[in-house]
């Protein structure tokens, strides 16, 4: 839970490095809450099934959008990539696919024009 509040903490900061632990824990934890809330939404009457989305969840959603986008400029980053390669997701099914294999990826050892090594760090 504390990886997933220090996402929130660096609400818009793009610049720097995330872990895979970081990015992975923010991922689960931001899943696990769009999926109880959907649920909250279907239980009282404000999901709509045309839309897909209710409005809590869908609330929440747009509440983390910049969080998200940022924690994944970062993992980008850690691995010694510019954010800019978060835009290959506009490429239908092989964006999913590469962003996906980024996101698994080891960290750049030592430091690299982002910063230092988050891991070495001990963060």
């Amino acid at each position: 839970m504390n990886w997933y509040l220090e996402v929130l903490k660096k609400y818009a900061v793009f610049s720097g490095r995330a872990r895979r632990k970081e990015y992975w824990f923010f991922a689960l934890f931001n899943a696990i809450f769009v999926f109880a809330l959907t649920v909250i939404d279907i239980s009282a009457g404000l999901y709509d099934v045309f839309a897909e989305i209710g409005l809590l969840s869908g609330l929440y959603s747009l509440a983390v959008l910049l969080p998200s986008i940022a924690v994944s400029v970062r993992r980008l980053h850690d691995i010694g990539r510019t954010g800019w390669w978060l835009l290959i997701v506009f490429v239908p099914i092989i964006g999913i696919i590469v962003l996906l294999v980024f996101a698994v990826l080891d960290s750049t050892p030592g430091d690299n024009r982002y910063g230092p090594n988050p891991k070495a760090a001990g963060l």
